[in-house]
């Protein structure tokens, strides 16, 4: 075991020291938040791939083959096919947008009255991310080292939260994109095939286990309808995706490195379940289906193997880890510190009798601000308080998965948060013109209320929340937009420019926004903001994530 520690202390190591030469790039608050806007295909697919691939989708991928067989892949299948549906059809509006957060978004698109809420619900979807991810550290160093599980928690939390704290999204991407060819090579090219050796191969797999093991829907139907809802719309909406999707250097990048990202992420999908289908044969009796990965990694590889397959498994872990960090502490300050702490300077001034006009900023004026970072003293302090921001979030994510047991009901209450109270908006923004800021808050609020009551009454990992929480908030937004005013034409304009990549309706190279990206790709040919392509988009959604 002295060489598999060794391999794991010296990936520790690497970690820490590309999270101090990541800080000396981090010079502006886009640099800190999304990597200055510079990403080429080859680190974003790579480092889009190490975020949506946590230990949920290494170990638990591997647990779910283990009790289903080939069909247990349908979990990660459904993350990759909402990273294929939004690369394809929305990362190159999203990436034009050159906002910070979700909510910039909203506030651009209904007119700055919907970020707040959005904001929170956000948080707190960003939050449980990072502490279930968190949680995770407790298996691998106990299979390590046996190491004690709160302990466990506060060195790999520690660890994270230093590397991020120090160069924010550029030590991100850096130990993301060593991840990502460490748990490629960990997982895909040395544990799925000395596995599938190990159990005599498909065709001994075949003979020993039962018929529904290999069956395309073993699973249930319903339980991978449930999955395309929860993880597949959670792509098209969470934050900790989209701020990856910011840091592309142009549209076609985001498209194609994100299609690229999206089909490694099918592939990982069924090597994980092959690899649990193969420790079901070695290991028929576990106590627990999780347990499979780190049984077959014990028992079946080699010295030296084995510690880099284990890296594989914490580089899963810290991939997401630190990407739901830098999100939870992004949407921290600028979508809720910062709106809070402008409104009360506003009223301020208005009870001191200032005019009380810059106080709480319009969400469009908040959305511009990357052009204007700079290296002056307000662009440090700025990468300064959004590092406060991460080591706060950092410490709190930390005390939560200490004091947190259920992992599973932990997830699934955050993504059902999130994709009850938000998709719909997020979408309609996108692809409807007519849906309104009221229509848009009524959504949240419906669709958040209803997924929440019916987990308090029907448990937390019941299929019905998610569905009747989606159909309320659809019904909300669509009658409520349809009962108020229209959004104005002058913000509909605003934003159809932004999304063309045109901060002020004019070319998109003499855009300050788009200055701050640097060298842009090409504009695409789709028809942003156009009616016809907004409807085709709608029509055809739908159809990619049932094609299964």
């Amino acid at each position: 075991m002295a060489v598999d520690y060794a391999v794991i202390v010296l990936y520790l190591a690497g970690m820490l020291a590309m999270g101090w030469w990541g800080m000396r790039r981090a010079k502006s608050k886009s640099d800190f938040l999304v990597a200055g806007r510079r990403l080429g295909p080859v680190m974003y697919s790579g480092t889009m791939a190490a975020i949506v691939l946590g230990g949920a989708s290494t170990i638990g991928g591997v647990g779910l083959g283990y009790r289903y067989g080939l069909s247990g892949a349908w979990m990660v299948f459904t993350i990759g096919l909402g990273l294929l549906a939004l690369s394809v059809f929305f990362s190159a509006r999203i990436a034009r947008l050159k906002v910070y957060t979700v909510s910039e978004m909203l506030d651009l698109r209904y007119g700055g009255s919907a970020g707040l809420i959005s904001g929170v619900v956000m948080w707190a979807y960003t939050l449980m991310l990072a502490v279930t991810s968190t949680i995770a550290y407790a298996t691998i160093f106990d299979v390590l080292f046996g190491m004690d599980r709160t302990l466990s928690i506060v060195l790999g939390g520690a660890i994270v939260v230093a590397y991020s704290t120090l160069g924010g999204m550029w030590s991100i991407t850096l130990t993301d994109m060593v991840q990502f060819v460490v748990k490629t090579i960990g997982v895909l090219l040395l544990l799925l095939p000395i596995a599938v050796v190990k159990a005599g191969g498909f065709a001994e797999m075949k003979a020993r286990l039962p018929h529904d093991y290999f069956a395309p829907l073993g699973i249930g139907g319903q339980t991978v309808f449930t999955y395309v809802l929860i993880y597949s719309f959670g792509m098209l909406i969470g934050q900790d995706i989209w701020q990856r999707v910011f840091t592309a250097r142009g549209d076609k990048v985001a498209r194609l490195g994100g299609t690229a990202a999206g089909t490694y992420c099918l592939a990982y999908a069924l090597a994980g379940a092959v690899i649990g289908t193969a420790a079901k044969v070695l290991y028929p009796h576990l106590g627990s289906p999780d347990d499979a990965f780190a049984t077959i990694v014990k028992d079946a590889l080699p010295v030296g193997v084995r510690g880099l397959v284990l890296a594989a498994a914490l580089s899963a872990v810290m991939s997401t880890s630190s990407g739901a960090l830098i999100a939870c502490a992004t949407v921290a300050n600028n979508d809720i510190w910062s709106r809070v702490k402008g409104a009360v300077a506003s009223r301020r001034r208005t009870a001191a009798g200032g005019a009380g006009d810059g106080g709480a900023r319009s969400g469009t004026e908040q959305a511009g601000d990357g052009a204007g970072d700079g290296d002056g003293a307000g662009a440090h302090d700025e990468v300064r308080g959004n590092r406060v921001f991460i080591l706060l979030m950092g410490l709190a994510v930390i005390v939560i998965a200490i004091a947190l047991n259920n992992v599973v009901e932990a997830l699934t209450l955050a993504y059902n948060v999130l994709v009850g109270g938000l998709l719909v908006p997020i979408l309609g923004g996108l692809l409807w013109k007519r849906g309104t800021a009221a229509g848009a808050l009524a959504s949240v609020a419906v669709g958040g209320l209803t997924v929440v009551a019916l987990m308090v009454s029907l448990g937390v990992l019941a299929n019905e929340p998610i569905y009747y929480g989606l159909i309320t908030s659809l019904v909300a937004y669509v009658v409520v937009s349809l009962c108020t005013r229209p959004t104005d034409p002058a913000v509909l304009d605003a934003w159809r420019a932004r999304v063309a990549g045109r901060a002020d309706g004019g070319p998109a190279s003499a855009s300050p926004a788009a200055a701050e990206a640097g060298p842009q790709a090409e504009p695409d040919d789709e028809p942003e903001g156009d009616t016809a392509g907004a409807v085709a988009m709608a029509l055809k959604l739908p159809f990619a994530v049932r094609r299964a």
